[in-house]
């Protein structure tokens, strides 16, 4: 990351205006992490399913969604690419949530610099 440049001085009037576009970042990361949860348990579910039929029964036919279609395809070629799926998922759920901590503190340096102090949060 490049380092962060001396903080400018910001009015009255905007002070609210930067907490309210922390928050609604927050809430936004926050809810794309929960999207992609949700999607990395469905990969989970399935490939738990599909992985013992690797070994026993790799041309079982099954059945997968893709772009709305629904095709069909043997076991031993859907697995790879839930596989794959589900390891890019992960590592973008990873960066994402870094992303997070990383704003979240941020939000947190601004808050105290500008000595807000939000109920409930023990401050």
């Amino acid at each position: 990351m490049p380092p962060k440049a001396a903080p400018q001085q910001l009015s009255p009037q905007d002070v609210p205006v930067v907490f309210q576009r922390y928050r609604t970042e927050l809430q936004n990361l926050a809810q794309k992490i929960g999207e992609l949860e949700s999607e990395m348990d469905e990969h989970a579910l399935v490939l738990g399913t599909l992985q013992p039929l690797v070994s026993t029964e790799p041309e079982r036919a099954c059945y997968r969604l893709i772009g709305g279609v629904l095709v069909e395809r043997t076991v031993k070629d859907v697995v790879p690419a839930l596989e794959t799926n589900y390891s890019g998922i992960k590592e973008v759920l990873d960066t994402l949530v870094k992303t997070y901590k990383g704003k979240e503190e941020e939000f947190g340096a601004f808050q105290r610099e500008h000595n807000i102090s939000m109920p409930g949060r023990g401050q």
